[in-house]
């Protein structure tokens, strides 16, 4: 019997020949690949007949390895998304070629289906295969598919901002719209009431959670696809981008065993990232770990997660007092949204939990007041708060495309900076899809409650008067740390005036 050898996968580069037949090798399981400068013909043990049958019927001459399991899985799947993209840049389909396909909208792919090799689908199935593809490879957290007078569009929100990716006809978007609400278990027929549903998807051997919202407009249905991520995107600690001293803060603030650790921002801004992450570096199998959220954007390993669910009862309040008889050492709550769950949250946090949340507030020592708003004593919420993190995600200039201009007099004298300042500002390019921006960065406004702070914010009246003793103790705001990304160029006067950099 002919053996061959085996490469270390590490060492392999992507490649292929040109004029091969792509999806007829992958059929075949007959995959290419660069190892030390040469080109490598690699077919499995298991398919090895088949793979051999297609090389000698292509009479090729490049010489023939095998991979260990994973390396040939992880080279299967780069073929598979690169048959894809051939797909795409070969044929975007015509219109015509959606206008019968209605009735084959009950043929959809189950669940369990990829994507990527689903090859007998009809058009419209694999319109919208294309656009979860699309917008997946381009990092887009949500999906917009709206219906105007004559016209529909389909939007990503690429980096927090909504860049268009196609105008379409009316009729091919009620084509679209339908065939995702036979993949979310909606009602088809429905079209004058909202209706909330919940879809996955699976491309390149990656499953994803898509949270489906079809609302009833004017002109048609529009509808919203907030794309959850999995387990493997949750970034560590280090990961999160913070400066050191920050991320330091964050190790130390971890180590406490009780009490309450707050993140606030505005919706997009990360939190529940955050948050994950915090639970990620807490996680151990000592440690009874239970988090309620609406909904559940991720799905965390070592976490028993309760997604709210207010048609039948189960509230943030309702679930919290439910967790509390888990016997859990931590807890995290989506989010503080009223008065019931802030209270709750507070006595957890007094009855030896370690209690992690969220809360809609524009920096962090406003989230004192907000606490103290909802009735709750000011000396409960000092000696359980243990800290709050004010965040943000700031669009990065397109590095590729940036040009160099100066900030004027005007804004210089705004923003608290000297005249003549040379910034950048965003251009568009192929790289950033023409809008200027290509990934973000992530910062905090960050304040830990020690003993030798709660008596001052026991006597301070309102958020200013915080603000003025964390400014007193070096504390860096969000304003001052979004002039220093202007300044070194990082990112726009347009995007930091966007995030925030002239609010107090």
């Amino acid at each position: 019997m002919i053996t061959f050898p085996f490469l270390d996968e590490t060492q392999i580069l992507f490649s292929y020949p040109e004029n091969i037949d792509v999806p007829l090798c992958i059929r075949h399981s007959l995959l290419f690949c660069t190892y030390e400068g040469k080109l490598y013909a690699i077919i499995p043990e298991a398919q090895r007949l088949a793979a051999l049958q297609l090389y000698n019927k292509l009479s090729l001459t490049y010489p023939i390895a095998h991979l260990p399991h994973s390396g040939y899985e992880n080279l299967y799947l780069k073929f598979l998304e690169l048959k894809t993209d051939l797909d795409i840049s070969k044929s975007a389909p015509s219109n015509n070629e959606f206008i019968d396909e209605e009735l084959s909208l009950v043929d959809f792919i189950k669940n369990s289906a990829d994507l990527l090799t689903s090859e007998e689908s009809a058009p419209i199935i694999k319109f919208v295969n294309t656009i979860f593809y699309q917008a997946i490879k381009r990092k887009a957290s949500d999906i917009h598919i709206e219906t105007h007078e004559k016209k529909g569009e389909v939007r990503f929100r690429i980096d927090g901002a909504l860049i268009k990716h196609i105008d379409l006809d009316k009729n091919i978007i009620d084509l679209i719209i339908s065939r995702i609400k036979v993949i979310s278990a909606l009602d088809i027929s429905e079209k004058r009431l909202p209706q909330d549903g919940r879809t996955q998807v699976k491309v390149a051997g990656k499953s994803l959670d898509a949270r489906v919202s079809v609302l009833p407009t004017y002109h048609g249905e529009r509808v919203v696809l907030r794309l959850l991520m999995q387990a493997t995107s949750i970034p560590s600690l280090r990961e999160l981008g913070f400066d050191e001293k920050t991320t330091s803060e964050f190790e130390e603030l971890l180590k406490f065993s009780h009490g309450i650790i707050l993140v606030t921002g505005p919706t997009g801004s990360g939190k529940s990232t955050t948050l994950h992450s915090f639970l990620q570096q807490l996680a151990s199998p000592e440690k009874n770990i239970i988090s309620i959220e609406d909904p559940v954007e991720y799905d965390a390993p070592h976490v028993s997660q309760i997604a709210v669910n207010t048609k039948a009862g189960l509230t943030f309040a309702g679930g919290l007092r439910s967790i509390l008889r888990q016997d859990p050492d931590i807890i995290m709550i989506g989010e503080i949204r009223d008065t019931e769950t802030a209270h709750i949250a507070i006595q957890a946090a007094m009855t030896g939990h370690l209690v992690l949340s969220t809360l809609h507030t524009n920096n962090a020592t406003a989230a004192l007041t907000r606490l103290a708003d909802t009735g709750i004593d000011k000396f409960l919420i000092t000696s359980t708060l243990l800290g709050v993190l004010a965040q943000r995600l700031v669009r990065c200039l397109c590095p590729e495309c940036k040009e160099n201009t100066t900030l004027s007099d005007k804004d210089a004298d705004e923003l608290g900076v000297s005249h003549g300042q040379i910034i950048a500002q965003p251009k568009g390019c192929v790289k950033c899809h023409y809008t200027g921006y290509y990934g973000r960065v992530a910062i905090g406004e960050f304040f830990m409650v020690d003993d030798s702070l709660r008596p001052l914010l026991k006597i301070s009246e309102n958020d200013f008067e915080i603000r003025e003793i964390m400014k007193s103790r070096g504390m860096q705001f969000l304003s001052n740390q979004l002039i220093a990304l202007l300044l070194d160029r990082t990112t726009g006067l347009d995007e930091i005036i966007r995030v925030g950099a002239k609010e107090a």
